[in-house]
């Protein structure tokens, strides 16, 4: 090997011994290697201190590089970084800013050391993320699976034609309104069949797809077609199909269709993971709620949030000082957590674990469909191969790399994600200016590619439930009973995550504000007087059998959970409080359903 060039290192210094066997297992057979200690002499042109201050790169021709640029020719010949040395010569002030960085690092190798171990360990290797890669990859298609088996079950009461919001009726509409662009504002399948059949088989197709995706089997190629087919569903299913973690399974799925074991596409997923969580914890102390920054939130958040489970209500028992500190730590997850995301390994292991742990919390005190349990997905791609060898778990051999196209796509593909994700932080630091990236998000918002995410910005204080009742005189009024959201006071919270209950949380936004503004709501009540089988299926039980009611009203209620002593009396989940009307009685012959 005397053709190649010539690494000269100190050999007693472990932080030089550290990154020397990083560069060497990213550079197999490129370089020679040796301590200073063995070849110094061999080489008298360069001066014997010089050795001990900076690594030499010895050239077959003589010729020597030193310092920060030795450090960046030796890893521009590392597969993917060949721009390490493109930048160090031509981005102006690069070169004495590395040079700079690199004598004071020299000088202080023992913090260096200790630095390097506190952020990637012992010993530093090639980062490999294959484990990770493939178990995301049947995550992916098992929250695909769940997502349209979900909507398959309910599809029928919410879109079709003898549904709460026909499918036809608003690509109709939408058409009317928009011509030849109504395609991109609502890009769906659904135009070439918006049929009660293409309606029932589109989410199975979705299902049947993700069996196959969890083989692992062509599946970017599956990933291509659950997009297509989850962004139609997303896209045709209305206000019952535009909640946050649909969005974040949209966005999710794309980058899943350029996963590969390359550094840009994990960045990717890094980068959505870190957007999503920061917006959540910045969005909180954002918005100004007095429940965040007095750090009360919680102590509501039991009680209000849409589809609580059983443990929600102990949790809601617990004592003022707890739910303080538990907000805390909320926020500082969501703000800090993050933050480590961008970090070297043992800061980003350590940020996708406290994610992690806040999302199991969650998802063990409230129904959120399976929004937690994608986030646990992409945060299981933050521990890459190093970290599962610990237990033993055998590392797959390496995909084979992506040839020239297919990086050309991706590296085109994350130039657009990039930008995307700017200007949703622009948006979010400083709102909408109108400016080009703002213009960007505008056209590819329907699309679902970058998002904008944050729930519970502004914390709910009080329940309000809209409780449904028919009647065939007018005068005794039966109530409809809902699967999953509060109704019956002894019944006990449901734990049904990862599956959604659409019309169930629409009810919960829809107590938030009146019937006027919901316009669903009133098809709803008309639909219930016609007596549709297919919205009739969305109630756990109609008061009526198989025959509608005359007449039907809604009233709304305050709900809370009882205390310790209230259930042990009565042995009632929930107390309530009666507020009113929320929806005037009618019968069929005082309104038409659109």
């Amino acid at each position: 090997m005397p053709d190649l060039p010539l690494v000269i290192f100190d050999g007693h210094c472990g932080f030089c011994r550290i990154w020397v066997d990083l560069l060497t297992a990213l550079t197999p057979g490129q370089f020679r290697w040796a301590p200073s200690q063995e070849v110094g002499d061999d080489h008298p042109q360069i001066p014997r201190e010089q050795f001990s201050k900076s690594v030499q790169l010895v050239q077959p021709d003589g010729s020597v590089e030193s310092g920060a640029r030795a450090i960046f020719r030796i890893a521009s010949a590392a597969p993917g970084f060949a721009w390490l040395f493109r930048a160090y010569e031509h981005i102006p002030l690069a070169a004495p800013a590395s040079e700079a960085f690199y004598r004071f690092i020299a000088a202080h190798r023992d913090f260096g050391y200790q630095a390097t171990r506190v952020l990637w360990g012992r010993r530093i290797e090639p980062a490999s993320f294959e484990i990770a890669r493939r178990v995301f990859v049947r995550l992916l298609a098992l929250v695909y699976l769940v997502a349209f088996w979900s909507f398959a079950k309910q599809s029928a009461g919410l879109i079709g034609s003898n549904g709460i919001l026909p499918l036809d009726r608003y690509l109709a509409g939408m058409h009317q309104a928009f011509g030849a662009s109504a395609w991109r504002l609502a890009p769906t399948l659904f135009w070439f069949n918006a049929s009660d059949t293409a309606i029932r088989w589109l989410p199975l197709a979705g299902i049947a797809i993700a069996l196959l995706a969890l083989t692992g089997l062509a599946h970017r190629t599956c990933f291509a077609l659950l997009f297509l087919l989850y962004l139609s569903v997303v896209a045709a299913g209305q206000d019952f199909m535009s909640f946050q973690w649909d969005y974040l399974l949209l966005e999710t799925g794309f980058l899943a269709i350029f996963l590969t074991n390359t550094r840009i596409s994990h960045w990717l997923f890094r980068l959505l993971l870190f957007r999503l969580m920061f917006f959540s914890g910045w969005v909180k102390l954002a918005s100004g709620d007095p429940t965040w920054h007095g750090l009360t939130a919680l102590t509501f958040h039991y009680h209000t949030q849409p589809l609580p489970i059983p443990l929600a209500w102990y949790m809601d028992q617990l004592p003022l000082w707890f739910q303080q500190t538990s907000t805390f730590l909320v926020l500082g997850v969501e703000l800090g957590a993050p933050l480590l995301l961008l970090l070297p390994r043992r800061p980003r292991i350590s940020g996708a674990a406290c994610l992690i742990a806040l999302q199991v919390l969650i998802l063990t005190t409230g129904n959120y469909a399976f929004f937690n349990w994608l986030t646990i997905a992409l945060c299981l791609l933050m521990f890459d191969d190093q970290f599962y060898a610990r237990f033993r778990v055998r590392r797959p051999e390496s995909a084979r790399s992506p040839g020239r196209v297919w990086r050309k796509v991706l590296a085109a593909v994350a130039s657009l994600i990039v930008l995307l994700n700017l200007g949703q932080f622009s948006r979010l630091f400083f709102g909408d200016a109108g400016s080009p990236l703002d213009a960007l998000l505008h056209v590819t918002e329907p699309f679902g590619i970058v998002n904008s995410y944050g729930l519970f910005a502004s914390m709910t204080t009080t329940r309000p439930e809209i409780v449904v009742q028919g009647s065939d005189d007018g005068a005794t009024w039966r109530d409809y009973a809902f699967p999953y959201k509060p109704g019956d006071v002894s019944r006990r919270p449901a734990w049904v995550a990862p599956y959604q209950p659409r019309l169930d949380w629409q009810m919960w936004f829809a107590a938030l504000g009146n019937y006027q503004s919901n316009d669903w709501f009133l098809n709803l009540m008309v639909r219930l007087l016609q007596g549709s089988p297919e919205v009739a299926s969305l109630f756990e039980r109609t008061p009526f059998g198989n025959r509608p009611p005359r007449y039907v009203r809604a009233v709304l209620y305050e709900y809370r959970f009882t205390t310790l002593a209230e259930r042990h009396a009565t042995h009632a989940w929930w107390g309530r409080v009666p507020r009113g009307s929320y929806f005037p009685a009618i019968s069929l012959g005082d309104i038409r359903a659109r």
